[in-house]
């Protein structure tokens, strides 16, 4: 056991750590609602000094901090984790966080369906860096009832008994991904599986026929594809997953998604209403892999995977359904507009985002590389686009570095046209 250590005065030490990798072994309780564990944080290497680890927490209760099995110094302020890490020259650093909490948003328990599932942010349920520019990979083993079916980042690598009554789950996110993507789900899923491409699309749901979940998801193979020819990258991984869940505005993670089971219904009625689905896997390109530094340029996370769900919709739909689409951006931003509440695409702050905040960043980022699209034509558009997510896969980027892969990529000067629309409103 971990002795409590804390402290009130912050010391002199120098450094900030950045965390490279998270272990994780994660106890919910679902009747009970609450979340018990210990992530271990494997720090960057560097000089053999002293230094700190600041990681955000939300409302979880933090019971022990050790380096080495020996109790560090660490103190909370609000939901901030700060931990005081001691010069080693072991290598690399590892530093166990042990803690406990009911999570009040984050992480959704359902006993009355016999569920659980991770939504934005991982903060809520695991201590973590959510910077968006924190990327690192994932070992999660997970503690769950006997008999249910697991999603998480990466891929399964084992599931052991742990009692005559709970499992552990074991999973493996191998490449780096932002921690706000980490995530998992679990319940008494009924599973579909198709395979194409190398890819395996995996298909959960309560209350759902097989046959049934195989219409709600019959484009997913489609928009794969899609997004692999128009990103110029594959997908980047082996299986997708994608879960129908009782309630969620829907939620992408790395390598898989949850969205609502009435947003199922929906696409059983009307199997045109996709732009949800494509969304979210979208994201598993521009969001996931290619992310904004920090949240000021959301817009190149959720204005871009808004235009692609408008771009794949006319794929498969046709130009018409394409123009709808980007007229309902172009609707949502003018009500904001109109109301005097426009701003720019990159915000000077994302502190406490508004409602209307959020359409600028949706929809009116959307709408912005529609019209960029419409400025460039469909060729140099397309090949920048292609250009941008190839150069910076894997990376987190900020506007300039768009514009510039842009402007480098079709030839053109795009000054006046970031001014107009992405940059500082006049």
């Amino acid at each position: 056991m971990f002795a409590v250590t804390s402290v009130a005065a912050s010391m002199q030490l120098e450094g900030v750590l950045q965390v490279t990798h998270y272990d994780a072994y994660l106890e919910p309780k679902l009747a009970a609602r609450t979340i018990s564990g210990s992530v271990t944080l494997t720090l960057e290497d560097g000089p053999a000094v002293a230094g700190v680890v600041r990681l955000q927490k939300g409302d979880l209760t933090i019971d022990a901090v050790a380096q080495d099995s020996e109790p560090l110094l660490f103190e909370t302020a609000g939901q901030t984790l700060t931990i005081h890490v001691r010069a080693t020259s072991v290598r690399p650093r590892r530093v166990t966080v042990k803690y406990h909490g009911a999570p009040r948003a984050g992480l959704v328990f359902m006993p009355e369906r016999q569920q659980m599932y991770t939504s934005f942010s991982t903060s809520r349920w695991m201590v973590a860096a959510d910077a968006p520019d924190a990327r690192a990979t994932f070992h999660l083993e997970l503690v769950v009832p006997r008999g249910w079916a697991v999603v998480a980042n990466g891929r399964e690598v084992a599931r052991r008994p742990l009692s005559e009554s709970e499992d552990v789950s074991e999973w493996r996110q191998e490449t780096p991904v932002p921690s706000y993507t980490f995530g998992f789900a679990s319940g008494e899923y009924s599973s579909v599986v198709d395979r194409e491409g190398g890819i395996a699309s995996r298909y959960l749901a309560n209350g759902f026929s097989q046959p049934e979940l195989r219409r709600v998801f019959t484009e997913t193979s489609r928009m794969l594809k899609f997004f692999a020819d128009k990103a110029g990258v594959p997908y980047p991984g082996d299986s997708y997953t994608q879960v129908l869940v009782p309630k969620t505005a829907g939620q992408e993670m790395a390598a898989f998604a949850v969205v609502s089971e009435e947003y199922g219904r929906a696409l059983l009625a009307d199997p045109s209403v996709v732009s949800l689905l494509a969304h979210e896997l979208a994201h598993q390109w521009w969001g996931n892999m290619v992310t904004c530094r920090d949240w000021t340029h959301f817009w190149l996370n959720e204005g871009f995977a808004t235009f692609m769900a408008a771009a794949y919709r006319e794929h498969r739909f046709g130009r018409e359904v394409y123009l709808q689409d980007v007229a309902a951006m172009r609707a949502r931003y003018d009500r904001v507009r109109n109301a005097g509440h426009d701003r720019a695409l990159v915000f000077p702050n994302w502190d406490a985002p508004t409602a209307d905040d959020r359409t600028l960043v949706y929809q009116k980022g959307g709408y912005v590389l529609h019209l960029l699209r419409e400025a460039l034509g469909d060729e140099l558009f397309w090949a920048g686009m292609q250009r941008y997510t190839q150069t910076h896969f894997g990376q987190s980027v900020t506007t300039d570095d768009f514009r510039r892969t842009i402007e480098s990529s079709s030839g053109r000067d795009l000054t006046a046209f970031f001014a107009e629309w992405v940059y500082p409103v006049r």
